[in-house]
């Protein structure tokens, strides 16, 4: 993982380089997702640089998963999160692959996500 990367606040918008760095993709891939996959919407400012927010990140991730881990097809995927409203799985669901775990940087960064993604899950479901 790039070290601007580890040096970024988890709550701090990602360049299409760190995003695609950080899930082992190339940028072109996560293009072609933005336009399968409707949920993954990431800011674009001037210029149309792209900026992913820490849930883009994380639906990236999700994404991710789905086709190359869990061997979905962009049509098993689509339908998969388009059922779970755009929302990536339960937490405690998603697997860590090995090696990203054993590296404390990006370990570090996930827990933090994750805490994140779930306290803004209670408050969702406290508000309905």
């Amino acid at each position: 993982m790039p070290e601007s990367v580890d040096a970024k606040a988890p709550e701090a918008f990602r360049t299409i380089g760190e995003v695609a760095a950080l899930l082992g993709v190339r940028q072109h891939v996560l293009r072609y997702w933005e336009d399968q996959f409707p949920q993954l919407r990431p800011l674009t400012r001037a210029g149309s640089r792209r900026y992913y927010r820490p849930g883009d990140v994380a639906l990236a991730a999700e994404i991710n998963r789905l086709l190359h881990s869990e061997g979905f097809t962009i049509r098993g995927a689509k339908q998969l999160l388009a059922a779970r409203g755009g929302k990536s799985a339960s937490v405690d669901a998603v697997p860590v692959e090995p090696e990203v775990a054993a590296d404390p940087a990006i370990a570090s960064y996930l827990r933090v996500l994750r805490n994140r993604l779930a306290s803004a899950l209670e408050r969702d479901s406290a508000a309905a």
